[in-house]
């Protein structure tokens, strides 16, 4: 039924590091830009209409592309949003991840970057390596490979 996670989504009160992380360091690339132009006349969206009005060229989000047809979507934040809290402390969103065909060439391009990761790569129960990161807003995300044994290629139930 389904054949991909077209994107995950995040608020940023750091929408500039934000960018530059995705982008220039992690080396992925912006697909789209919409502006609040885009709702002008909008009666359907009456607030963003009043943005397209008062802000028309103000950032609504962006589309970073990570693979084809696979996004991260970054919205500026609003003035009544909370900052982030620590990881795993609220149930919902804890981490994504990205799958490499070489994850330690992938990670010292990474480091190269200047992206310091949080834990060194290791081989996790599931058979697949993984090595774990954050973004500047403290989002959590893992680089992964696949091996011959992973659990997620062979299946696995206990």
């Amino acid at each position: 039924m389904y054949n991909a996670i077209m994107h995950i989504s995040f608020y940023t009160d750091h929408f500039d590091e934000m960018m530059h992380f995705y982008v220039d360091q992690l080396g992925c690339r912006v697909k789209s830009v919409v502006r609040w132009k885009s709702y002008k006349g909008r009666e359907d969206k009456p607030v963003f209409a009043k943005l397209a009005e008062t802000d028309p060229e103000g950032i609504f989000y962006v589309y970073i592309e990570i693979a084809p047809g696979q996004f991260i979507e970054l919205f500026p934040s609003g003035p009544n949003q909370k900052p982030h809290r620590q990881w795993n402390e609220d149930i919902g969103y804890s981490h994504f991840a990205l799958t490499v065909d070489d994850i330690f060439a992938a990670s010292a391009k990474l480091q190269e970057n200047g992206i310091t990761p949080d834990t060194q790569i290791s081989k996790g129960p599931s058979g697949t390596y993984q090595q774990w990161f954050h973004d500047p807003d403290g989002n959590k995300f893992e680089l992964m490979q696949y091996t011959e044994q992973s659990w997620q290629i062979i299946g696995h139930i206990d």
